[in-house]
């Protein structure tokens, strides 16, 4: 079948038999590629800075579309609510972040016996390589301003040191600082304080800005797209498979052709041995026939 296979004909078939295959891969590649689409943010608008008190409500569950929100709000830091969460990266390195408690202005009050007499709300500052680095919140009236984000999950069977935590967790940062607090916590960009911004971001030092940006859209997987990506595959298969077909019937053909050809060889053979051999025997059928003549 090798033999038949290098004919220039069926030679020419595999390469555009490959061809064919190629162009069908890329086409299941493009067809793949528009299977994952991002979805549509629910909102557009998380650049657009809004104030806090009306985009998350203390008590409330934390809602997806003020996920990544960037929000402001006014009050003050209390420098003995502040502890840091190991094992945060930056450019590469593994450090802590900076998180203190602050006291949000003009917010709701929650009711209840273990209610604090204002609400909280816990702000990741910044990064520091050491906790060594890690240095008191700023004093005084405060505008901040920082992109919201849910409340992180405390890990399991993990107690932290004093000063420590495992996570940006509200329900475990409640418990440590005794607070109120919103369901959520905000990553800094600037802290003001009497007009000069004094955040990690201007100002120079071991506390390094964050720099958290919003969240991809979730990916959505488009059925029908994956579906043609599979069947060009298909296709690129059926490409190979049919010239591989077709050479196996060639090949069958030249062994129909050559059997044919032996067989009339065959039967030429036989037709001549009898007359060669009533050439060669003339006397015999002579005597024959004056046998049969005899009275």
């Amino acid at each position: 079948m090798l033999k038949t296979a290098l004919k220039p004909r069926w030679i020419a078939g595999l390469v555009f038999a490959i061809v064919i295959s190629g162009v069908f891969v890329l086409l299941s590649q493009w067809q793949f590629g528009r299977s994952t689409q991002p979805e549509a943010p629910v909102s557009t608008g998380t650049e657009d800075t809004k104030p806090l008190v009306s985009v998350l409500q203390p008590g409330d569950f934390f809602h997806g579309t003020a996920a990544d929100q960037m929000v402001a709000a006014t009050g003050s830091y209390d420098p003995d609510k502040q502890v840091l969460v190991p094992g945060r990266l930056h450019d590469g390195a593994t450090g802590y972040w900076v998180v203190s408690a602050f006291s949000v202005q003009d917010a709701p009050v929650l009711s209840g016996v273990a209610a604090s007499p204002g609400t909280w709300i816990p702000v990741a500052r910044g990064w520091v390589a050491a906790p060594a680095d890690a240095s008191p919140p700023p004093s005084g009236t405060i505008e901040l301003t920082g992109r919201l984000l849910p409340s992180e999950a405390p890990l399991p069977n993990t107690a932290p040191e004093p000063g420590r935590a495992t996570a940006v967790s509200v329900a475990e940062l409640i418990n440590v600082w005794d607070i109120s607090s919103y369901p959520g916590f905000v990553a800094a960009t600037s802290e003001v304080v009497g007009g000069a911004d004094v955040s990690a971001s201007v100002v120079s030092g071991e506390l390094k800005p964050l720099h958290i940006g919003p969240q991809p859209p979730a990916q959505q997987v488009n059925w029908l797209n994956l579906f043609y990506s599979v069947e060009w595959i298909v296709f690129a298969g059926f490409a190979l498979f049919i010239w591989w077909r077709m050479v196996k019937d060639d090949y069958r053909r030249d062994l129909e052709d050559e059997f044919d050809d032996e067989d009339d060889e065959h039967h030429q053979h036989t037709e001549e041995t009898p007359q060669s051999a009533q050439q060669a025997n003339p006397s015999e059928k002579s005597s024959t026939s004056e046998q049969k003549v005899q009275p």
